[in-house]
């Protein structure tokens, strides 16, 4: 074969592979459309109350079988028969459908879906490798590893498989008729706020999103997801977040912490600058990675009742200017704001291994609008603001020189 000849074959390669990527993508792109409610089963041996219930739904076939998914549903009691807001919750890695986090939903008025995506259920057994949580004889697939199943067909991946079983659990929820179908909102924690960050650009109906902690962009994240995704095609082509992040107008609150040792800072912000709908970013420092980490703080909670009661976002950032070392931030808020400060670092790598320094910062007000001003120091290489209001954070757009 000669030069020529090869540099043609390879060039065909190149375009067979873009088309079979953009043939993945529209199959991605096409779960949006599972917006049929899928059957309920119930679930026997579990406590279930006339509120709260284990259920099966079912989901996607997996390996050309039918699969379902166990969850647990809950519904808050309602005064005068109205409507009520509604929330899926996708739980992150070693987790599953957490009883608990529906409660912590429910008692705020929500009803709440939460899914267990690997399969399994929330009954732990003894396996070979320690406590694991039992599987159920319908589940579809378990996660493997960082997008490690990704030279399978799309629709046997874990991805396509979690990201289906979101959408349908949208679905289920707004099907009910207890249910404000136009104010269901999807919160997901770690591997679920990668799942919540990637369906928000499939599934366009949700009112509001909270990917807390879990993002996209991390093909070039410095620690393992950069390791393990910088090549993976798959990855970068069909199942980035980014991929679709220009197509997300849902109102989402970015709920992490400085020093997450699994998710950063830059990564999460390369999505929220991407997405042309309304953000809130709140920072928390101390918050810790675990899911009751996650779903403790009362931010997720007051995000959600700003965007179901307004439409909004609480807080939303209006403008951000560094100039000769000060930098000032805007914000509208519809809640007193008590502090402002500067977190700041001058370290340099993966930004959960990075020290942060707090360094007071002036705030000002003019009614709804507030201005805050700080000097940045000459050796900082990543920064951003941080407000309270009571026992709420939120935090400006994150920066770096």
């Amino acid at each position: 074969m000669t030069r020529r000849s090869l540099l043609m074959a390879l060039a065909c390669l190149a375009c067979l592979r873009a088309e079979d990527f953009a043939a993945q993508r529209a199959k991605a792109l096409a779960l949006g459309e599972l917006t049929a409610a899928p059957a309920v089963h119930a679930a026997e041996g579990y406590d279930s109350t006339a509120g709260l219930k284990a259920i099966f739904f079912d989901g996607p076939p997996w390996k050309g079988k039918p699969t379902r998914v166990f969850a647990w549903l809950g519904l808050p009691e309602r005064k005068d028969g109205a409507k009520v807001s509604g929330v899926v919750l996708v739980h992150g890695g070693g987790g599953t459908a957490f009883r608990e986090w529906v409660e912590k939903w429910t008692a705020r008025g929500y009803a709440a879906i939460a899914i267990a995506t690997e399969g399994q259920t929330d009954q732990a057994e003894e396996t070979a490798k320690g406590r694991a949580w039992k599987r159920q004889p319908w589940g579809g697939p378990a996660r493997d590893k960082i997008f490690a199943d990704s030279g399978e067909p799309l629709e046997d991946q874990w991805i396509y498989q979690a990201v289906a079983q979101t959408v349908l659990a949208n679905s289920l929820l707004r099907s009910l008729p207890e249910v404000d179908a136009e104010k269901v909102g999807v919160m997901g924690i770690s591997w679920g706020g990668v799942v919540t960050s990637t369906v928000i650009g499939i599934d366009p109906r949700f009112a509001f999103a909270i990917p807390t902690y879990g993002c996209g962009h991390l093909f070039d994240a410095a620690n393992q997801w950069g390791a393990a995704l910088g090549d993976n095609q798959t990855y970068r082509q069909v199942w980035d977040p980014m991929v679709r992040m220009a197509r997300v107008k849902t109102p989402t609150l970015w709920l992490s912490w400085p020093q997450d040792n699994h998710f950063p800072l830059d990564c999460q912000a390369a999505c929220y600058r991407s997405a042309p709908g309304p953000h809130m970013v709140a920072l928390i420092p101390g918050m810790r990675h675990s899911h009751p980490a996650g779903w403790a703080p009362p931010d997720s909670y007051a995000f959600a009742d700003s965007i179901v009661q307004t439409g909004r976002p609480w807080l939303e950032q209006t403008a951000f200017e560094t100039s000769g070392g000060e930098a000032q931030v805007s914000f509208r808020s519809a809640k007193p704001l008590d502090r402002a400060l500067l977190v700041w670092t001058k370290d340099t790598g993966f930004t959960g291994t990075r020290d942060w320094i707090e360094a007071p910062a002036a705030l000002t007000e003019q009614g709804h609008h507030w201005r805050v001003t700080a000097t940045v120091p000459r050796e900082a290489t990543a920064w951003f603001v941080s407000v309270r209001s009571g026992d709420l954070t939120a935090s400006s757009d994150y920066q770096e020189r």
